[in-house]
């Protein structure tokens, strides 16, 4: 992928092109600041942008709600010694958000995620994303200390609420997010189902439902060893879907 970095500190700039060289990515340009940033993406139309937040001129999250208006829109991807600008880089629409130092295998991770995207589809999600607030999410954020971690929605198990968190159980393993079971159930109603009244678990991955007491169930889950209990309340929707699959 053709990459710009954009960032005031030279020795970063040095490091994180060295990085991107090793990882078979190519370098378009440097900039030193958001303004220039912007002028060199409608020059060079890279696909990514690794962005640092605090910079002369213009800072990183500006620089960023620049970059949605173009077209084509590069992702962009927020590379900062800060972690408290997290929830402003989740509203920016940004595709990642790595702590300094970084490591090359983080940013390894959101390369490799950003390969299996072209140009043109992540300026139509994020198009559609400005258009539609109530779209439903391809992604789950979770702030973990490598940064900003998204989860494909598709890799996830199921959500398990655990007192003001709730757990993502995951492909990789497990993250914690600060999210209501209610609003995810409301949101991917056509992805999980509610089974106890703190799981909801993917219907891709559900794998079965099994008896292990008298009017007590629990359900298999694809790919874990781990079961997952089913309340009273929650066995007949649960049947009935399964009926249907």
């Amino acid at each position: 992928m053709d990459i710009l970095i954009c960032d005031d500190e030279p020795l970063a700039v040095e490091r994180l092109s060295r990085l991107v060289n090793q990882l078979g990515h190519h370098v378009v340009a440097t900039a030193e600041h958001g303004k220039q940033a912007i002028e060199f993406v409608k020059q060079y139309e890279p696909d990514v942008v690794l962005l640092d937040i605090q910079m002369p001129e213009m800072d990183g999250i500006s620089c960023a709600q620049h970059l949605r208006a173009l077209d084509p829109m590069p992702a962009v991807v927020f590379c900062t010694a800060y972690d408290e600008h997290a929830l402003s880089a989740i509203q920016s629409h940004a595709q990642g958000y790595l702590l300094k130092p970084i490591a090359k295998y983080d940013l390894e991770q959101v390369l490799t995620t950003l390969t299996r995207l072209t140009q043109a589809q992540v300026s139509n999600i994020e198009k559609k994303e400005a258009m539609e607030e109530k779209i439903q999410r391809q992604q789950i954020a979770a702030k973990t200390y490598r940064g900003l971690e998204l989860i494909p929605t598709e890799n996830i198990y199921y959500f398990l609420a655990d007192q003001k968190y709730v757990t993502v159980r995951h492909k990789n393993g497990t993250v914690l997010i600060d999210e209501t079971l209610k609003d995810l159930e409301q949101e991917f109603t056509n992805k999980f189902i509610r089974i106890h009244r703190n799981a909801l678990i993917s219907l891709d991955y559900l794998d079965g439902l099994e008896l292990v007491a008298t009017g007590q169930y629990q359900v298999r889950c694809r790919d874990l060893d781990e079961k997952l209990a089913v309340s009273r309340r929650h066995l007949p929707i649960l049947r009935e879907r399964m009926q249907n699959f």
